[in-house]
């Protein structure tokens, strides 16, 4: 078992449901990025970290991806959790496997991709309506919004799955029986098969 893990992906593809999951049955410390990312925006814009920059979707999930890395690397560093034998499980959405590899060292941390890249935008729409909760940000848009969100959810899903195979990290698809995946992905992590 490594050290620590990120459970990244896409919004609405089972990312919190997972990490939640995985520290209910290992001792992991579970780390929201989005808080901390929204921390970054209000408290240190000079970083140019901003999820509403006014860039393409792909432009800011790059940008703060390539940002994040490095900060993801120092906290895995920072020997926070080297007296215990489990350290973070780090949910969040804006890393791409390019900066994980570039970034994070493998042998400490370990990844697993969410997402759902072979779906249309307008099924992709169905998986949002049925998992959004009021917790979620984009509950409250209007359905055109979501609509309009959900043809980049699925272009940044199809990049984070071109990018997993080409550097052999896992990724799951959980468009389609999402609970089936979630569970055999949680009984494979805590039996150590992957």
């Amino acid at each position: 078992m490594k050290k620590h893990i990120i459970i990244t992906g896409v919004p609405r593809a089972g990312k919190s449901t997972v990490s939640s999951r995985v520290v209910a049955r290992l001792p992991y410390q579970h780390i929201s990025m989005d808080s901390v990312i929204a921390g970054f925006e209000r408290c240190f814009p000079d970083t140019g970290v901003n999820t509403y920059a006014p860039m393409s979707s792909m432009d800011i999930l790059k940008n703060i991806s390539r940002k994040m890395a490095p900060f993801l690397r120092a906290m895995m560093d920072s020997g926070e959790y080297d007296e215990q034998d489990y350290g973070m499980c780090i949910d969040m959405y804006q890393l791409l496997p390019e900066d994980y590899v570039n970034f994070i060292d493998p042998e400490k941390c370990g990844i697993y991709y969410f997402i759902t890249s072979n779906v249309t935008p307008e099924e992709r729409f169905a998986i949002q309506k049925k998992y959004d909760t009021p917790k979620d940000y984009s509950y409250h848009l209007s359905d055109e919004e979501r609509m309009e969100g959900c043809h980049y959810l699925v272009e940044q899903s199809k990049l984070m799955r071109e990018q997993c195979e080409k550097y052999g990290l896992p990724y799951f698809e959980t468009a389609h029986e999402r609970e089936k995946v979630i569970e055999a992905f949680l009984t494979d992590l805590v039996a150590e098969k992957i």
